[in-house]
């Protein structure tokens, strides 16, 4: 079985102010995403930036077979949101934008405008066949805007306190995530599959993506991975370390790889992973463009500037 998760940047239906501008270019899009996935053969993915659900039944028409499609309820101001494609049916478990109930609202710009849910719904299912149990998510992007529609900040003084703000909500938003992993987990990782994957908008030390994990220790290739400890049943593994070095970015920003797209899973999954990548396996590292930080300079481009994320697992 594949699993993945895929950022298809921008999904619309031509028309709006977001998506491609004639049929012509939207069907550009549509046809490179569909040769990926078509190659891909996933048994699931988890899908973000979708900005019309139209658009991805549209997507789901031009693969083979039949897809069952599954999207969160919650877009963010874009109308953006994540999702599934699966081969197998499944089951919504939940669709939620809540922030734990002890965590306070946060800031999100000068003005003092603070935030208690998060930019975008966490969607979480149970593929029938598993059972597994399957959150998928799209955390603050890390790209800043500011006030007016501007991509560029006045001064280095603003552009440092938006990338706080940016900081406070994408932090906010991985721990809501977690509290999600535990409810899916329930104290029994040991005997449950469950994954979490998505866009997180952050490398694998960053401190967002860190919460993830839940207690500290036995990560791939450190001397504990192979070693059971109490932490097991809770705690999430970074599937990271088992892509090959070459391979292991999923995005370039401004020239730079980075790896902000990610696969999390319970320890009974984790020992069942064969082999995890990005891009399309066998073919050596993702050809991806290099973007920077106005998302309209993509506008309408087919394919993505994200490349697909995956694992292989075994029986």
């Amino acid at each position: 079985m594949l699993l993945g998760t895929w950022n298809l940047e921008n999904l619309y239906r031509p028309g709006g102010p977001f998506g491609p501008k004639d049929e012509a270019a939207y069907g550009a899009k549509l046809a490179a995403l569909a040769a990926v996935i078509t190659e891909l053969d996933p048994a699931l993915l988890g899908v973000q930036e979708v900005g019309d659900p139209e658009a991805l039944k549209d997507l789901a028409g031009m693969l083979d077979d039949d897809w069952q499609l599954a999207l969160s309820e919650h877009p963010d101001s874009r109308g953006i949101r994540v999702g599934f494609l699966s081969r197998t049916a499944v089951t919504v478990l939940a669709d939620t934008t809540a922030f734990p109930a002890e965590l306070r609202p946060v800031q999100v710009d000068d003005s003092g405008v603070t935030v208690a849910r998060a930019g975008r719904g966490f969607l979480a299912v149970e593929v029938e066949d598993g059972p597994l149990r399957v959150a998928v998510c799209h955390l603050k992007s890390k790209l800043l805007s500011y006030p007016n529609g501007r991509f560029q900040p006045r001064d280095e003084g603003e552009r440092a306190r938006y990338g706080a703000y940016a900081l406070y909500r994408r932090a906010a938003e991985a721990t809501a995530l977690r509290a999600l992993a535990d409810e899916l987990l329930d104290g029994d990782g040991r005997a449950r599959d469950v994954a979490v994957l998505g866009d997180l908008n952050d490398e694998v030390q960053a401190a967002t993506t860190q919460i993830l994990l839940g207690p500290p220790g036995s990560e791939i290739g450190t001397p504990g991975y192979e070693k059971a400890d109490e932490g097991d049943a809770a705690r999430l593994w970074n599937v990271a370390p088992l892509i090959p070095p070459g391979e292991r970015y999923s995005r370039v920003n401004s020239g730079r790889r980075e790896l902000i797209d990610h696969v999390l899973v319970s320890h009974r999954l984790v020992h069942r992973v064969t082999a995890a990548g990005t891009g399309l396996p066998g073919e050596g590292p993702p050809g991806l463009p290099s973007v920077g930080p106005d998302p309209a300079q993509r506008r309408g481009a087919p394919g993505s500037d994200h490349a697909p994320v995956w694992i292989r697992v075994g029986g």
